[in-house]
């Protein structure tokens, strides 16, 4: 079939024409004729993201999942790792198993590659909206039984936690991705977690140690390191714009725009929830009852446009939000747009909103 495009993105360069696609794989860019319009870019991948559209995944059930995968595809997302917050340990048995039953169901929509746990090992200085009470020092008994539950892919941990660095050693080993947030390592303990296998900063700039000229915390670690990435929350409130462009310009490449979006995403404003705790949502931020930031209600849609209007290209904005997050879990099928890989693609307008998202080859939302 034909997409009906003006323009594709590949590989950072737009090239004028449509896109055809046959099955679940593209098959040809630049295509001759037609009346096409909108730009074909490389789906989008939410690497961090609670909830959406009143589902939050802690507590979602299948058909919780199968509402939140479409409203993802709503935003351009082709692939996502529902993030499950600290809780009491056997609260996660059945997320866990309710995210594993929907990745094994084939859909149209966008597709769970996996399962982000943001705790329960992380610093009691930096919880930011976990409940404190469910914050663990790190155990690996306890972790190896959170990864045999489901399909855990990624982790954020504090590695100056007790045992902190061996857990992110055994968590690297098992072929789990390991990121370094809620934290308050300093310089030279991010290094040694670096160099022990964690390979991304969880929010850059929020909820972990702060950067200061003569202690850089984890963050100028990792702004400094090429083997690491930056997730970043460009929603124009965990971030100033000088934050989010100055991180983005250090970066570059190693910049992954992430939502961290909550069940309140796509609904209007009003008291919410995160897992067990009560959030309220006001001016376009998700709040504690004590004014704490508790995730927001960004779509990666809208991300990219935030990193435009500072302006950001396209080709890298779009790159942020596709290729970087993709990468940053180990995924070399996702994030790209070219003849013969799988056709995971985002249509977007003028305004750069979205049009019609595509996941392996099935139409998953047409703007109507």
């Amino acid at each position: 079939m034909r997409l009906g495009v003006s323009a594709t993105l590949v590989d950072g360069t737009l090239i004028d024409g449509d896109v055809t696609i046959d099955g679940d794989s593209v098959t040809a860019v630049g295509v001759a004729g037609g009346r096409g319009h909108g730009v074909a870019v490389p789906g989008f991948v939410d690497a961090h993201i609670n909830g959406i559209a009143g589902v939050d995944f802690m507590t979602a059930d299948a058909g919780g999942h199968a509402h939140a995968a479409e409203a993802l595809a709503a935003a351009g997302v082709v692939a996502y790792q529902p993030t499950l917050v600290s809780s009491p340990p056997e609260a996660y048995d059945e997320p866990l198993a309710e995210a594993a039953a929907a990745m094994s169901k084939p859909g149209g929509a966008a597709r769970i590659v996996g399962v982000h746990l943001e705790g329960p090992f992380l610093s009691e200085r930096w919880p930011g909206a976990h409940d404190p009470a469910h914050l663990l020092t790190p155990d690996p008994a306890l972790a190896d039984r959170l990864c045999n539950a489901g399909p855990v892919t990624t982790v954020t941990l504090a590695p100056e936690l007790g045992g902190g660095l061996e857990l992110v050693e055994r968590l690297t080993r098992r072929g789990v991705r390991v990121s370094v947030g809620h934290s308050d390592a300093d310089a030279a303990t991010s290094h040694a977690a670096f160099d022990r296998g964690a390979c991304a900063i969880t929010h850059v700039h929020n909820a972990h140690r702060r950067w200061r000229a003569r202690d850089p915390g984890p963050a100028g670690v990792a702004l400094v390191r090429p083997d690491v990435w930056v997730q970043a929350i460009v929603d124009g409130v965990h971030l100033a714009p000088e934050s989010a462009l100055g991180t983005f310009l250090a970066a570059g490449g190693r910049f992954c725009l992430v939502t961290d979006a909550v069940e309140a995403a796509g609904m209007p404003p009003g008291r919410y929830r995160l897992a067990d705790r009560v959030v309220h949502v006001h001016d376009g931020a998700v709040r504690l009852a004590d004014g704490t930031l508790a995730g927001s209600v960004l779509t990666m849609d809208a991300a990219v446009r935030n990193l435009v209007s500072l302006g950001i290209g396209l080709p890298q904005a779009v790159h942020a939000a596709a290729k970087a997050p993709a990468r940053s879990l180990g995924r070399d099928d996702l994030g790209v747009l070219r003849p013969g890989v799988a056709a995971n693609i985002a249509v977007l307008d003028d305004e750069l909103e979205v049009e019609r998202t595509v996941v392996n080859g099935r139409e998953a939302f047409a703007a109507r």
